[in-house]
């Protein structure tokens, strides 16, 4: 499902435009790729914009998350585009900027998909086992219409020591894998059962010579001058 996002192009940049422009409850952005003009244009290669941190907030939590197809409005102008990278504020977790980038509908694009587990594995119920997910996400070649929400696996039938590997999944027509078919996805193993005996006498040893915990500094909320230099928190889209 698409959905619908405005923007108004920025015209000034450094950081106390930045602090201006978010005091009005808005975010700097960048859309690559630019917008189409008249044929024959040239379209710029990056477009500064702005755009409402909490309609991006609502994207970021839908379904797809970052996957999302997006119409993103530009004045009289409408491109199809998905969000490269968005920057979080390490403390308050509010969006400070955010990357977008145009699509084609007809050109495959590479996503990272998460992988979520159906089920109760036999191995657990029956065999006292635990479940080992190693890998929560993999790479996928698609259109951009047919971007999964999710990969889902199925171990109810899981024994002790029986995995799951990329290759084990069913074939899907509307989807390719760029990992290795033998990347472990879920596997049961054995629980490890190993409980350290502390005596009252090392136990008083230790805390002697224990060192005192250290004074946790917060940091105040992480500035952002524009789009240039890498934020606290980055969560990239993979290509």
């Amino acid at each position: 499902m698409e959905a619908t996002l405005n923007a108004v192009k920025r015209a000034e940049f450094g950081k106390n435009a930045m602090r201006r422009l978010r005091k009005a409850g808005m975010v700097p952005a960048v859309l690559y790729g630019g917008i189409p003009r008249a044929e024959g244009a040239e379209a710029p290669e990056a477009m500064p914009i702005a755009v409402d941190p909490k309609v991006l907030q609502r994207i970021l939590h839908s379904g797809l998350g970052a996957n999302t197809l997006i119409g993103l409005h530009v004045g009289d102008d409408q491109s199809r585009v998905m969000i490269r990278e968005y920057q979080l504020d390490p403390v308050t977790h509010a969006l400070l900027h955010a990357d977008f980038y145009r699509i084609a509908l007809d050109k495959r694009i590479t996503v990272t998909v998460p992988v979520v587990v159906k089920g109760e594995a036999r191995g657990v119920k029956q065999q006292g086992g635990l479940l080992d997910f190693v890998h929560r996400e993999i790479q996928v070649e698609c259109l951009p219409a047919d971007i999964p929400e999710h990969i889902e696996v199925d171990v109810s039938e899981l024994m002790l020591n029986q995995g799951i590997r990329l290759r084990d999944l069913p074939e899907n027509a509307s989807w390719t894998s760029l990992n290795e078919p033998d990347m472990l996805l879920v596997h049961v193993i054995s629980p490890k059962a190993e409980v350290e005996v502390v005596t009252p006498e090392a136990a008083a040893a230790a805390a002697a010579v224990a060192p005192a915990e250290p004074e946790v500094i917060k940091k105040g909320k992480a500035e952002k001058g524009d789009e240039e230099g890498p934020a606290e928190e980055t969560k990239k889209e993979k290509k």
